[in-house]
């Protein structure tokens, strides 16, 4: 039957091609059922191996369309720029088929070596994942992560991702996924629950960002969590998913978070963790860590007489700075200086300082009398007094204001008390939801999101000012009366205007801001300080020293996120702001590297904190070695804990880089004990010689410790620490540059195929557009792909290119126009929907071209996929082969069709005369589908397999390693306890029963991973997909005005002329130290590759004319203009004038950016050039040879 006639229901039988069923795809129908009278159950199969079933009735028959069967072949009826569109969207829909790094030229980044092996090498090849991503802190773990992220969703390998983080970090996770990748992500809000159509708000949305402490603290949510699955789940600063063993027998003291992390290994397809600091130094809390990522390999408690220390391999990386290169092999990471700066308080501030520390230690002492009846108020005035003394130590102006503060808070609880004193034992309490310790304070501070973190700030002053040890109307008066003797001091001292502390940063500020760098490249300062009232203090200060007030700006806590990125450009971008002064709200998602000074005005009583802050300017893209300043009063029992352990780093850490202070701070580093203990037991008995002597050598002894724990990590797990080959990484990429879709090929088709379907585009500046319409039908198409991601009515400004996204100088940003974005999705989506037919319909092109074949050839575009035991993708890949009657297949990367033009009307007779030849009406799929499995997937599959079953050995061994052991300790364990038993002694915690059932399920574990991974190893591949097939018909074939019958004008013998400039074009490129390789003569796009001395890949097409005077113009194919815009700076235009004297007369000039002003919305298949006017822009290649001009 024919196309146009009404299709019924017994029309449709085994065998027939369908189209309407599935949007853009042909299904073939396998088996029909009927069902009732007027309907029939279909069942069917998809292009791509999937199967489907729909029941069919007589409404919906009528959308239904029977095409032609696979057997009968194509028509090559289609039209030729409907097949085109049609193909470009299917190749830009299947962007990571086609260009194994889609993500890395479709998103705003600009990768380094150690990223690229990261997300290409140790994590995409392994499905599903399991890993640890554990580089030290500035390596851009979040660039890592998104990129792996889009890359699995363009592989369409998933669509339900997870990211858990810190609450502090939502908001940067959430802008960083948008702005670098285009990735739309909702931050999870536990009010989600309310609205939520199935109950359970992480159900509903496939992309979210979860809030860490949100959901482990929250029973419902972790229940709600556990019910769903994700494609991914990636789980930032993953080391606060801590556990510790309670006892030899394996009972796990789990943390909430901990119990999330295993929430989200039970339930995600592939796990990430990221951490800086995976290994505390204890092997078997690392180990518990990493039964997240596989618990048989770390099962039971680590035991050093019984395990060996489990091989991390292929589980985890750790790159630390030192090791980090860029791609020319130089040093990521620049050197850095830390120092010490040692002062003196003056008389008066030594004064006001004794003072108040007798003020706190006497409260500290009367707390502690409190801790055994009320031990949360005894903690919150201990917290209270603590923040007091960093105040203290901070400025005279923080601790003026706060002794202001407590006073009047203390004197307004006096006074409620006096109206109210039968409630006096409430009025002590504190607030029920206050922080009432440092720990808490940190980790409520992590966990809020920037916009709150100024309430917190306020919540905390409440603690500081009103936390107090009286519990009598009396006491508080006495206190009170304390105070007021203390205001009055430090009343005097900031009267005085003596500020040893501040001297010291003047003095800094004059010699390395005031008196060094330049105009066009000023030296700028970050000061960080505590408290908020030392921050303004210093603002004014700094803004009267430099005698420019718009020269020093602030961040703290109490600003929005708008606010804070607003000031963060202004530092960065602005040369006439030279010092940021903030607390460490800047020193959490800020990247600050524009400044390269640093001064710690206070010292965080959390060593890593240092590292923290220095990492905001110590990072990638910092030119200038980073210098920073710590300022430390000798005179106080703070500054000489801090200065012994500041000495004692500079002395014994030098080697290290600065990375002591991570190890340092993680946990209870100092004596078992945090440094803030250490500080609080110097601020209450550091009078004591005895105390300062023990207090010297715990930090001695930690130092000491804290640096052998940083060898010994590298030794006990050196495949933690791989080293980094820049030369493969630049190699794997290179590999894969020719196939590349940005910006080139994506504009191409983008452009033309926004306008058919009633958009307006108009270009504004360089590879700039703006949209002014974008039509309902393409906004109506994104909402349908995903109601989360909408498309606007009109744009701005869009590009093609990264670099162009920003340029400044006013002008507004541009959204990347890339695969993944909402509305080039919309836009390939509908074109499929609309042309997709054409692709199964088949069309004929004209190759008009100097290397047309002798005879009409078949192009197919093949869609090859590997799979594992389970039929999951593993491996999927485009390629395009082209076959002749006679001739040799032809494999291509690039697809042939956009060299192609449509037939012409006087040549549709002879285009009918082919089709009808019966090779054509012969079925070609099968045979084709053989060769692109020889010559592609056969390879691949090998490749895969290899490395597959060599992975797979590798943990199989490791398993067996550790559940055996596992097994003999509780066959022991087991035999021990019987005989304990039978003599009667009893085992509260374990019994030999018990043993005897945790041996055999671990017997049952072993089994079960041994016929899992000897199942996994074997991959398989499917037959391959033809995603369209074309005819393409030689010019000479079809047209008697051919040029090819007719004598050229550019050339005598196109041979001869092809031939000289190849081969002049491949001695220019020797001599000037490139390796090049000539491409087979009907390659796409270039003719030479060719490889400089550092290993980048270069491609160049040559354009050869005898140098006649009427060689005036040469002919350029779509194909290789979108080619070269897509390679940008890696492409050469190479002119070859060919001499009728000979080839020593031969001259060759080299075009960059040869055809970047040629626009990519043009439809024409190929362009007309002026010789001349190239000539003109060439270079002659700089290589003093004879016969080279």
């Amino acid at each position: 039957m024919s196309e146009s006639d009404a299709l019924t229901l017994e029309d449709l039988r085994q065998g027939m091609a369908v189209a309407g069923l599935v949007p853009g795809q042909i299904v073939t129908v396998v088996a029909t059922m009927p069902v009732g009278d007027d309907a029939i159950d279909l069942f069917y199969t998809t292009a791509d191996g999937g199967t489907g079933r729909e029941i069919i009735d007589a409404d919906t028959v009528e959308r239904l369309r029977i095409v032609q069967s696979e057997h009968d072949g194509p028509r090559f009826d289609a039209d030729p720029d409907e097949f085109r569109l049609a193909a470009e969207a299917l190749r830009i829909r299947y962007a990571a088929l086609y260009d194994p790094m889609a993500a890395v030229y479709s998103s705003d980044i600009d990768p380094l070596p150690h990223q690229i092996r990261a997300v290409y090498e140790d994590m995409l090849p392994k499905v599903p994942l399991r890993f640890l991503l554990a580089d030290d802190p500035g390596a851009g773990k979040t660039i890592m992560a998104g990129l792996y992220v889009k890359e699995m969703l363009l592989r369409s390998a998933a669509e339900r991702v997870a990211i858990v983080c810190p609450g502090g970090l939502a908001e940067q996770w959430r802008d960083e996924l948008a702005q670098k990748f285009s990735l739309d992500f909702e931050v999870f809000d536990p009010a989600m629950r309310f609205s939520s159509p199935s109950g359970n708000p992480f159900r509903d949305h496939d992309r979210l960002i979860i809030r860490m402490d949100q959901v482990a603290r929250n029973g419902r949510l972790m229940g709600m969590i556990g019910e769903v699955r994700w494609d991914i789940a990636i789980v930032d600063e993953a080391h606060r998913m801590s556990a510790h063993f309670k006892n030899q027998y394996g009972e796990v003291d789990r943390t909430n978070r901990f119990r999330l992390g295993e929430r989200l290994a039970e339930t995600s397809e592939n796990l990430l963790l990221m951490t800086a600091t995976p290994h505390s130094g204890k092997e078997q809390d690392f180990q518990l860590f990493m039964s997240l990522l596989d618990r048989d390999r770390f099962a039971g408690r680590y035991k050093p007489a019984r395990h060996r220390r489990t091989d991390t391999r292929g589980l985890m990386r750790r790159m630390v700075k030192e090791d980090l290169l860029t791609f020319d092999g130089r040093p990521l990471f620049l050197r850095r200086r830390a120092e010490t700066v040692a002062y003196e308080l003056s008389a008066g501030e030594a004064s006001l300082y004794r003072d108040v520390t007798n003020y706190v230690r006497s409260g500290m002492n009367a707390a502690n009398r409190l801790l055994q009846a009320d031990g949360r108020r005894a903690n919150s005035i201990g917290f209270a007094l603590t923040i007091l003394q960093r105040r203290l130590a901070s400025s005279p102006e923080a601790i003026l204001r706060s002794l202001i503060r407590r006073r009047s808070r203390l004197s307004e609880l006096r006074r409620r008390i006096q109206e109210n004193p039968e409630a006096i034992a409430t009025m002590f309490e504190p607030a029920g939801d206050a922080p009432v310790d440092l720990d808490e304070y940190d980790d409520m501070w992590e966990e809020t999101d920037e916009g709150a973190q100024g309430r917190l700030e306020l919540e905390l002053d409440q603690v500081v000012d009103s936390a107090t040890a009286a519990r009598t109307e009396q006491e508080l008066s006495d206190e009170i009366d304390v105070l007021d003797d203390l205001v009055a001091k430090a009343k005097t001292v900031r009267m005085a205007g003596v500020d040893a502390k501040w001297s010291q940063l003047a003095d800094i500020l004059q010699h390395h801001v005031l008196d060094s760098g330049t105009a066009e490249s000023p030296h700028k300062m970050i000061i960080f300080t505590e408290h908020r009232d030392t921050l303004s203090y210093l603002e004014n200060r700094v803004a009267s020293l430099l005698g420019r007030p718009e020269a020093v700006t602030v961040i703290h806590g109490g600003m929005g996120r708008d606010e804070r990125k607003a000031v963060q450009e202004r530092f960065v971008s602005n040369p006439e702001v030279r010092i940021l002064v903030a607390t460490d709200a800047a020193g959490e998602g800020l990247n600050l590297q524009r400044a390269d000074l640093m001064v710690n005005y206070d010292l965080p009583w959390n060593p890593n904190r240092i590292e923290q802050r220095f990492g905001r300017i110590h990072r990638i893209g910092q030119r200038r070695t980073c210098f920073l300043w710590n300022l430390v009063a000798k005179n106080t029992r703070e500054g000489e804990v801090y200065g012994r352990l500041l000495d004692k780093i500079e002395t014994m850490g030098r080697a290290y880089g600065g990375r002591l202070f991570n190890v340092l701070g993680e946990g209870r580093a100092f004596d078992g004990k945090p440094l803030k203990d250490l500080m609080i037991r110097a601020i209450r008995y550091g009078d004591d010689p005895r105390v300062q002597a023990q207090l010297d050598q715990v930090i001695d002894s930690s130092v000491r410790q804290g640096l052998d724990e940083l060898v010994s990590e590298r030794s006990a797990h050196p495949e933690m620490y791989p080293g980094l080959d820049v030369r493969e990484v630049r190699e794997l990429m290179e590999r894969t540059r020719e196939r590349k879709l940005q910006p080139g090929y994506v504009a191409a088709f983008f452009l033309p195929a926004f306008q058919r379907l009633g958009g307006t585009a108009r270009q504004r500046e360089t590879n700039r557009w703006e949209l002014t319409h974008v039509p309902s039908v393409i906004r109506r198409r994104a909402e349908r792909l995903d109601r989360h991601r909408m498309v606007a009515d009109a744009y701005e400004r869009i590009t093609f290119e990264s670099g162009r996204v920003r340029i400044g100088h006013g002008r507004p940003d541009a959204l990347l126009i890339a695969p993944g974005v909402p509305l080039l999705d919309a836009v390939t989506d509908l074109i499929i929907d609309r042309y997709g037919e054409a692709l199964d319909r088949g069309t004929v092109y004209v190759d008009r071209t100097d290397t047309q074949p002798d005879e009409p050839t078949l192009m197919v575009a093949a869609e090859q996929t590997i799979t594992d035991s389970n039929g999951d993708a593993v491996s999927r890949h485009f390629d395009y082969l082209q076959l002749g009657e006679h001739g040799e297949p032809a494999f291509s990367q690039a697809p042939p069709y956009l060299d192609y033009d449509r037939p012409r009307d006087e040549e549709r007779g002879a285009v009918d005369q082919l089709l009808d030849s019966s090779w054509l009406h012969e079925s070609h799929a099968d045979a084709m589908r053989r060769m692109v499995y020889e010559q592609g997937t056969k390879p691949r599959l090998s490749e895969l397999q290899a490395r597959k079953s060599a992975e797979n050995e590798h943990v199989l061994a490791q398993v067996r390693s550790r559940l055996n052991a596992e097994i003999e300790y509780w066959y022991g364990e087991c035999n021990k306890l019987h005989d304990d038993e039978l003599h009667g002694k009893k085992n509260r915690r374990m019994t030999a029963g018990l043993a005897m059932k945790r041996a055999g399920e671990m017997e049952e574990r072993l089994s079960q991973r041994e016929r899992e991974l000897t199942e996994d190893v074997r991959l398989r591949a499917r037959p391959a997909v033809i995603r369209g097939m074309a005819l393409i018909v030689p010019e000479r074939l079809v047209s008697h005005s051919s040029p090819m019958t007719q004598s050229r004008q550019f050339a005598k013998d196109t041979e001869e002329v092809d031939r000289r400039a190849v081969a002049l074009t491949m001695r220019t490129e020797r001599l000037l130290g490139h390796t090049p390789m000539e491409m087979p003569h009907n390659n796409k796009g270039f003719d030479i590759r060719s490889v400089d001395a550092q290993g980048y890949v270069h491609f160049i097409e040559v354009k050869g004319r005898i140098d006649l005077p009427e060689a005036d113009t040469f002919t350029v194919t779509a194909n290789e203009v979108a080619f070269a815009q897509t390679q940008g700076e890696r492409h050469r235009l190479a002119l070859v004038r060919v001499s009728p004297d000979g080839p020593e007369h031969d001259a060759v000039r080299y075009v960059s950016h040869a055809f970047d002003h040629i626009s990519p919305a043009q439809s024409t298949r190929s362009f007309n050039e002026r010789w001349a006017d190239y000539w003109d822009r060439g270079d002659v290649p700089v290589v003093a040879v004879t016969g080279i001009r």
